[in-house]
């Protein structure tokens, strides 16, 4: 009996040979695993690497406090803002002012308190969402900003035209102004605009001659900013390599004329207010979103003002290292119904100047040259 049950647990073990064990199968599978795990591990990682942290909106907990006058825009949001020059009730003249980047409210165009009160200048200015004290929007584009400045005007009673002006990233939005918004515009001054790149309708040549104007570091930022947006967050606070110069403030980017004029900037005790939402919802989405595919491009826009009532002006300076001239000098000669004023010796901070913000201003109210 014994006998055959032996037989019969060799034939059910295949012939006399013993079964794997367990245990060395468990420990294949592990093995095998292990470079999944490590793959998801590390995917895991990146993946936290390149997600920003959530902005600090002004007004909430963990945010930082509102001090400013704000608007409730129609979905909720809020925008800041700041008044110079005389009375709203008593102005002839309004200008809306958009501020470059890294900014805020407070870096309005520094008119003199005697022009304001000569030519009756009342000058509005506010932070561009997710700078200073304006609530983020993630779902910013080209298009809603000219449409944020639109419900700013009338929260404020400004009447049915008014003026815009604005410098750097500023001064870009002026083109979407011109094409969202121009029956609303008495006329407009773009100071040192931002191009992107990748707007349809210029030459290779004049591409290229733009595109190397630019220090290879911010050649770098500005094709992640456009072909890999999701990467902006990233490749602006990684250490392995330099991200954008402007960012950083590197001196390599200011001309000559800039240098005499930097110190004008080291001064501002408000400073710190352009990025106390974080960097992601301020700096990095205004490179997203000025660097981005627009579904247009400023070089197919008619002329805004066909019967003379308004005048469109375009400031830049020759020197310019941050915003290459360039692609200035290209759009004014594609629209001539753009007044453009190339400064010879000036660089990107030319506003700034002594007496500069007198002169522009003077040239859009008065139609000066």
């Amino acid at each position: 009996m014994a006998v055959a049950d032996s037989g019969e647990q060799a034939s059910a073990n295949g012939g006399g040979k013993a079964a794997p064990a367990k245990s060395s199968n468990s420990g294949g599978m592990a093995a095998k695993s292990l470079p999944r795990l490590a793959l998801v591990l590390l995917a895991a990682l990146l993946y936290g690497q390149l997600q920003a942290p959530p902005p600090k909106v002004p007004g909430t907990p963990g945010g930082p406090p509102v001090t400013s006058s704000r608007i409730e825009l129609n979905d909720g949001r809020h925008l800041a803002y700041h008044e110079s020059g005389v009375p709203r009730e008593q102005a002839r003249h309004k200008i809306i002012f958009m501020h470059g980047f890294d900014s805020c409210r407070y870096d309005s165009l520094p008119v003199s308190p005697a022009l304001a009160q000569e030519l009756g200048v009342y000058l509005l200015s506010f932070d561009r969402p997710g700078y200073g004290e304006s609530d983020p929007h993630p779902g910013r584009t080209e298009r809603s900003i000219a449409l944020d400045i639109e419900q700013l005007a009338d929260a404020l009673e400004l009447g049915r035209r008014f003026y815009v002006a604005g410098f750097s990233m500023g001064g870009e939005v002026m083109w979407s102004c011109l094409r969202y918004i121009p029956h609303r515009l008495s006329g407009v001054a773009l100071l040192g605009p931002v191009g992107n790149f990748w707007w349809s309708g210029f030459p290779g040549d004049v591409y290229r001659e733009a595109w190397d104007v630019q220090v290879a570091q911010d050649k770098w930022a500005v094709g992640v900013a456009h072909h890999a947006p999701w990467l902006t967050y990233w490749w602006n606070t990684q250490k392995m390599f330099p991200a954008s110069s402007v960012i950083a403030f590197n001196p390599a980017i200011f001309s000559r004329e800039d240098m005499a004029i930097i110190p004008k900037l080291a001064n501002r005790p408000y400073a710190q207010q352009a990025r106390q939402q974080g960097e992601y919802e301020s700096l990095h989405r205004d490179m997203m979103v000025g660097f981005g595919k627009w579904s247009w491009s400023p070089l197919e826009l008619e002329d805004p003002f066909p019967n003379g009532e308004g005048k469109v002006h375009l400031w830049h300076g020759a020197d310019d290292l941050i915003v290459p001239v360039q692609l200035s000098r290209y759009i004014s000669e594609r629209l001539p119904w753009v007044r453009y004023h190339e400064l010879p010796t000036a660089g990107h901070l030319f506003p700034l100047a002594d007496g500069m913000a007198d002169v522009i201003v003077k040239s859009l109210l008065l139609g000066d040259d």
